[in-house]
């Protein structure tokens, strides 16, 4: 195994080898050397894609490396429409240079090597991207490199590493980048070769419960087919809670699924989605996924990953057709376990409606105006506070995303693109909702519960009261990106006494007007009726009280 020299097998790496392979290079060989059932195969090393970048000319003489890097350094990366050109400029001529013929030798090889342990001259493997910035605990990049599958044959797996690295130039991987302070140049790009599991039925689980932190239950999601349907949120998966050491299940909520993913049959390459109800018979859209046994079995391969990594996994798993058997396909630490908290449960108003309910998938409450999109193209639509509502959030949304106030989709479960994204963001989500995106239009209002997944008509006061109450127990408040200075003394108009804390907290000079009209309404008697029934002290009182609530939040302000 050791002649090669940009070629790593999984039973050779550990986890130290993030440098060379990734994050998922290195947790594959880690998950094979401590008896997991991985797919077999080999890592094209992060030393390859270094080697091509530095060694390959381009029609002006530079090296490739040098002409992506002048390219980077005159992009602004919050100017969407440049940064998508002049990332397809890179990914382009990364796809069309030829491949070095010391690099395709090796993959060759390598590939021949994992065909014949199974008695083939080729196997279908997955090429998959690993960046070597990929996958660090404190950042997830949920689906910021690509995967191939159903790739046969040679040419097909070099060109396969050859679009894995041109993804690494994907206008959402290098905003990300940027924003989280990652130096372009020394980010590279391992690609994963593996054999290709034929899942019959796959599906991702968590060793800890994502949405309430309770690290004593797994969560599993599980649909037919491949299991990109569930990661990239395109099917509302099934969803099992089962509680760790007793092994009991403790929830089950079996989905209508409606599309599963499936090798091509036509080409005998890539995937395809299919009607399970046409392709497996009507009854299997709401059939339970796994059998109770094979719950418990994929559990318990959960726990045991969990404590050979002593951390709370993100795992991916599959059934294969061929053998019956399970696999793992990848495990990472989940990155947005909060120290569990106990659940304060919002208190609801009677002006409280729920329109819509789906599964809570990102924690919080979230509330302003409704923008449908569809496409990734739309996303400059999303505003700054907007509620962001698609059928499924993809990475090409993440821009639009982190402006928006809570994320609303049709599809998707608890471990979906949307649910991980949004809990990274820290921003509300309800996902699962089947039908957001015919109920709400753009312009409608509502306020997002991420934690119960419930989504109100309109602005909920006082959800979205409790909400700044508890930011601003966080203090001053900054004003795109600086505290207000002003020579001119800037007061506040108060109308209700409930959001005097609030208003208190933006640091204004003190109150310009106080309303009396909305005290009033919420006393909810006209003052004439008080008068007439001799009640003034009372009214003068319950004025007062208000009065009072409001000059207390901004004593010794004006």
């Amino acid at each position: 195994m050791s002649e090669y020299r940009f070629i790593k097998w999984f039973e050779e790496l550990s986890k130290k080898d993030v440098p060379l392979v990734g994050g998922k290079g290195a947790n594959l060989g880690e998950l094979t050397n401590a008896g997991i059932p991985v797919p077999p195969g080999f890592c094209v090393t992060a030393e390859a894609y270094k080697y091509f970048v530095e060694n390959v000319k381009v029609e002006d003489g530079r090296t490739l490396q040098e002409w992506i890097m002048d390219i980077i350094s005159k992009t602004n990366v919050d100017d969407s429409k440049q940064l998508q050109e002049n990332t397809a400029k890179i990914r382009q001529k990364i796809i069309e240079l030829p491949m070095l013929p010391e690099i395709a030798e090796e993959i060759e090889r390598a590939y021949k090597e994992l065909s014949a342990r199974f008695n083939k001259d080729a196997v279908y493997v997955a090429v998959r991207s690993s960046a070597t910035a990929e996958d660090l605990p404190e950042a997830s990049f949920a689906g910021q490199q690509e995967t191939y599958l159903d790739v046969y044959g040679v040419d097909d797996v070099i060109d396969k590493v050859k679009k894995c690295w041109a993804s690494l130039w994907t206008a959402r991987a290098t905003f990300y980048r940027a924003k989280q302070g990652f130096d372009h140049s020394k980010v590279y790009l391992s690609a994963v070769v593996q054999k290709m599991v034929n899942s019959e039925k796959s599906g991702v689980m968590f060793t800890a419960n994502p949405v309430t932190n309770d690290r004593n239950e797994i969560m599993i999601n599980a649909s037919w087919g491949l299991g990109e349907a569930v990661v990239s949120g395109s099917v509302t998966p099934d969803e099992y809670i089962v509680e760790k050491g007793t092994w009991k299940i403790k929830e089950k909520f079996i989905a209508k699924k409606e599309v599963m993913v499936v090798r091509n049959p036509e080409t005998g390459k890539g995937t395809v989605y299919v009607k399970v109800a046409e392709y497996l018979g009507p009854e299997w859209v709401e059939k339970q996924v796994l059998t109770d046994e094979q719950i418990v079995e994929v559990a318990k391969m959960g726990a045991k990953i969990e404590e050979h990594y002593g951390w709370p996994q993100d795992i991916e798993w599959a059934y294969d057709k061929d053998d019956g058997k399970l696999y793992i396909v990848q495990s990472r630490p989940i990155t947005t376990l909060k120290e569990a908290k106990s659940e304060e449960k919002a208190e609801v108003t009677e002006e409280a409606e729920v329109i819509l309910k789906g599964l809570g998938a990102s924690p919080g409450i979230g509330a302003g105006r409704v923008v449908v999109i569809f496409d990734a193209s739309e996303i400059d639509k999303v505003k700054e506070g907007d509620v962001l509502v698609t059928t499924m959030t993809n990475p090409d949304m993440v821009p639009a995303m982190k402006r928006a106030s809570a994320i609303i989709t049709d599809e998707g479960g608890r471990t979906s693109h949307a649910a991980i994204v949004s809990r990274e963001l820290g921003i509300p989500a309800v996902v699962g909702t089947k039908v957001a995106t015919k109920v709400l239009k753009t312009g409608d209002y509502v306020t997002v519960d991420g934690t119960r997944g419930v989504v109100y008509k309109g602005i909920v006061k006082s959800l979205v009261e409790k909400k700044e109450e508890e930011k601003a127990a966080g203090g001053q408040v900054v004003v795109a990106g600086a505290p207000l200075v002003t020579a001119t003394k800037v007061k506040v108009n108060v109308s209700m006494p409930e959001v005097a804390e609030r208003a208190a907290a933006t640091g204004a000079d003190g109150v310009g007007l106080l309303r009396a009209e909305h005290m009033i309404l919420s006393i909810g008697q006209h003052p004439v009726k008080f008068i007439k029934e001799g009640r003034e002290e009372e009214l003068v009182e319950k004025l007062a009280e208000g009065i009072r609530t409001v000059a207390a939040a901004f004593y010794p302000r004006p």
